[in-house]
């Protein structure tokens, strides 16, 4: 289920506009698509940070508005801490979009315990499916990953008809040996530990040899 957001309309454009609104604590965004006219609108700086925090790519406009909307980019500072301007893409249930998600790890992995170490190598994926079936993350099944052993994109659970943008091939999670440290592998020659006294011992054993 979609979340939902509240949004007022805009009378007015402009970074002058914008920073009025952003001192009020809401965030200017604009909606478009499906051919239909742009419209400038602000939403609750707090409210659409739940939604980005809750993962949603697609969310119920209401208010001044009543449609189903894409997050179709987002802003933020300069600083990455509070968004600045959201762009939303209109969509209907059925229409096929292109999103990029998470991928996260699901399961035991077998080649852990045998000693290796499992590495996420694609954090994030990119999608294609209906607007309605869109999903916070895709998981990446590790209960069968033995050492040595990989995971590539084919092998993803992806909800149903959801297709993968990304090449077939490509790997996704991989189950490998931990990498050694430098000189960890290099052998040091023994060193044989030196006797207090033996030196002196030895310098008065040659002198006596000379006289």
């Amino acid at each position: 289920m979609s979340d939902s957001l509240e949004v007022t309309a805009r009378k007015t454009s402009g970074s002058r506009e914008a920073r009025r609104l952003r001192r009020q604590g809401l965030v200017p965004a604009i909606l478009y698509g499906h051919g239909e006219k742009c419209v400038g609108l602000a939403a609750k700086r707090e409210a659409l940070e739940a939604v980005v925090r809750h993962g949603s790519r697609v969310v119920e406009l209401k208010g001044a508005v009543k449609t189903s909307a894409l997050v179709r980019e987002l802003q933020w500072d300069t600083f990455g801490i509070e968004p600045v301007h959201v762009d939303f893409l209109r969509v209907s249930a059925s229409d096929r979009i292109k999103v990029r998600v998470p991928v996260d790890l699901k399961g035991e992995c077998p080649g852990q315990r045998a000693g290796g170490v499992v590495n996420l190598v694609m954090h994030e994926i990119e999608l294609e499916c209906t607007a309605d079936h869109v999903p916070e993350r895709v998981h990446a099944l590790v209960g069968h990953l033995e050492l040595g052993h990989t995971i590539k994109v084919r092998d993803l659970d992806l909800p149903t008809g959801a297709k993968a943008l990304a090449d077939a091939d490509e790997t996704v999670v991989s189950c490998t040996l931990p990498s050694k440290k430098a000189g960890e592998e290099a052998v040091t020659a023994p060193v044989e530990p030196e006797v207090i006294g033996r030196k002196a011992a030895e310098e008065g054993a040659a002198e006596a040899g000379e006289g």
